[in-house]
């Protein structure tokens, strides 16, 4: 290994998305890929074990995104990081102002290139990790502000030959597939559109509506039981009986929101 060369991690949900990046880095010049991760769970311990020069996240992955990654690691362990992310003018904006690097979806290997060029410039300048976290800091701070917009009280969907203004204290809950979301309502009807979930969960009230996993999003105030499963999971229950599963990492955030008085 020579001193020019760049230890990476890559961190997408999406296995083809990261595998194509994966392929991208190993064609690019003095870079060493020492880890991929499916999540941004799996990112943090992947940073911790490896500590890595960069880490190129992908800026929406489910339950703890590329934002999350970053605020759960301690700033003398943090390494570079660049985000990924499909076109966003408030991600952009964000990362812009305060000199944090992005790869925009698909990735180009020129853009790839130019992003391990920087983080070599930074590395041989001894950065300091302090300087790097307060970066990141401002640049969350200053694109979930950008990205605020109002809360969604109808969701538009449609049934046969006409559009459905749905109320979302109907909703029930939401599972992803692929590009497409499957709506069930409190009287178990249907609906399906084409929508990303992360997409809809960025316009939901977080007050009414939470994860129970990476493809399933639960309305709150439905949720009237949840029981202990193996493993240090959880089942909740729906007040119109419907039973769904929660991941451990959720199951997680529901005792800290749920089971605490």
């Amino acid at each position: 290994m020579t001193p020019t060369t760049v230890r990476v991690i890559v961190a997408d949900d999406e296995r083809p998305a990261r595998r194509f990046l994966v392929s991208l880095l190993k064609e690019c010049d003095g870079v060493e890929v020492c880890g991929e991760a499916a999540s941004g769970a799996e990112a943090i311990e992947l940073i911790e074990r490896v500590r890595p020069d960069l880490a190129l996240l992908d800026l929406q992955m489910p339950e703890v995104g590329g934002l999350d990654v970053v605020r759960r690691i301690d700033a003398d362990r943090l390494p570079l990081v660049a985000f990924v992310t499909a076109f966003d003018d408030f991600a952009i904006e964000a990362f812009e102002l305060n000199a944090i690097d992005y790869v925009l979806k698909p990735a180009e290997r020129t853009r790839v290139q130019a992003t391990l060029d920087r983080a070599r410039q930074r590395l041989q300048r001894a950065e300091p990790p302090g300087v790097r976290a307060a970066a990141l800091t401002n640049a969350a701070a200053a694109y979930e502000q950008g990205a605020r917009q109002p809360h969604l009280e109808r969701v538009p969907v449609r049934r046969r030959d006409e559009v459905v203004l749905l109320s979302v204290r109907q909703i029930a809950f939401v599972e992803s597939e692929g590009e497409l979301l499957h709506i069930t309502t409190v009287a178990h009807e249907r609906y399906t559109l084409t929508h990303r979930l992360h997409a809809l969960e960025a316009r939901l009230d977080p007050r009414r509506f939470v994860r129970l996993g990476r493809g399933t999003l639960a309305n709150l105030d439905l949720i009237t039981k949840l029981s202990p499963m193996p493993g240090g999971t959880y089942t909740a229950t729906l007040s119109n009986g419907l039973e769904l599963a929660v991941s451990r990492i959720q199951s997680r955030v529901l005792r800290d929101t749920l089971l605490k008085l």
